[in-house]
C-alpha cells in the first residue's frame, strides 16, 4: 500500500513520492499499458487526470502522474468525509435527519437551483449535492473539529484559513487525486477514525450504480474558484473478486467555454474503466 500523500510536504519530498509512484505504475499489466488514457480527455477537449488503484494487485494506474499528485480544492467530493464527521460529532443522528433550509443562499457562488431550496434529509442533500445543507452542518461542526478529524484521517493539507464555512469550495484547502483514493480506501476498509455505523450510512448513500456484476459508490464535485473550474468524480467499483478505486479530476479556465465539462467527468472515467475491463 502506498502511504497517504502529505500535500503539505516540501518539493523534494513530493519528488520522491512521484518517483515511487512511477515505479508502481510501471508494474501495471501490459494490456493496460497499451491503452491511451489521454484520448478521452482529448475527446472532451479538457485537461486533467484519472487515477486508479487496483486493491487486489496493489497497482496504481495514472494518465498523468504529476497531476495525480497535485492538490486542489475537493469541492463536493468533500461530502464523503464531511458526512462521516457530521455523524461522528452528532450534528446529525442519521441519514434521515432533516436539515432546515436557512431561507436563502448565495446564488452567485453556488448557482440558482430552486429545486433544492427546501428542508431535506442528509441523504437527499448528499444525493442532490445540496451545498447549502452541508454548509449549515459545517457551521455547527466548527473548523477546530474539522481539523481534528482531517488530521487524523490524513486528508489533504488541512488549510481551513478561508473565512467562509465552505472551505472545501473556496480558499487554500486542497487534496490530490492520490490522496482522494487513500481516503476512499479508508472508507471501504473502515480504517478511518469513525464509527462502524457511520461507514454503513455513508456507503449506502454513496451508491450510484448497482448491477449483478458490480456496485459503484461515488461522488461528483465541481467548484469555481480563482478563475478556474475544478471538476471531480471519485469513488470505487466493487466486484466479487476485487475493488478498484478511482479519482478523475478535470481543470479549465473559466474563460474557456466547454459545455461538456460537467458530463465529461463521468464520461471520461467510464470510458477508461471499460477499456481496463473494470466495468
Amino acid at each position: 500500500m502506498l502511504n497517504p500523500i502529505d500535500d503539505t510536504s516540501k518539493t523534494g519530498s513530493m519528488k520522491n513520492v512521484i518517483l515511487i509512484l512511477i515505479a508502481i505504475i510501471v508494474l501495471i499489466a501490459p494490456s493496460s499499458a497499451q491503452i491511451n488514457l489521454s484520448k478521452p480527455f482529448e475527446d472532451c477537449n479538457l485537461k486533467g487526470s484519472v487515477t486508479i488503484y487496483d486493491l487486489k494487485e496493489k497497482k496504481w494506474i495514472s494518465s498523468d502522474i504529476i497531476d495525480s499528485n497535485s492538490p486542489t480544492l475537493p469541492a463536493s467530493t468533500f461530502k464523503i468525509i464531511n458526512t462521516l464527521i457530521a455523524l461522528e460529532t452528532n450534528v446529525v443522528s442519521g441519514e434521515e435527519q432533516i436539515i432546515k433550509w436557512p431561507g436563502s443562499t448565495d446564488t452567485i457562488k453556488y448557482g440558482y437551483r430552486p429545486d433544492i431550496y427546501h428542508d431535506m434529509s442528509m441523504r437527499e442533500a448528499f444525493k442532490q449535492s445540496a451545498g447549502w445543507a452541508y454548509v449549515e452542518m459545517a457551521k455547527v461542526i466548527g473548523k477546530e473539529q474539522y481539523k481534528k478529524y482531517l488530521k487524523a484521517s490524513h486528508y489533504g493539507n488541512v488549510d481551513l484559513s478561508v473565512a467562509d464555512d465552505d472551505f472545501w469550495n473556496f480558499g487554500n484547502f486542497a487534496i490530490s487525486p492520490v490522496n482522494q483514493i487513500e481516503i476512499l480506501r479508508g472508507v471501504y476498509e473502515e480504517t478511518l477514525p469513525f464509527k462502524k455505523n457511520s461507514f454503513k450510512i455513508l456507503k449506502e448513500m454513496m451508491i450510484e450504480t448497482k448491477t449483478k456484476a458490480y456496485t459503484i459508490r461515488a461522488k461528483t464535485g465541481w467548484t469555481r474558484d480563482d478563475g478556474k473550474d475544478t471538476g471531480w468524480w471519485i469513488g470505487y467499483v466493487e466486484r466479487k473478486d476485487n475493488v478498484y478505486f478511482f479519482a478523475t479530476r478535470l481543470l479549465k479556465d473559466r474563460t474557456d467555454i466547454n459545455t461538456n465539462f460537467g458530463k465529461c467527468r463521468k464520461e471520461i472515467t467510464v470510458k477508461i474503466l471499460k477499456e481496463l475491463h473494470i466495468l
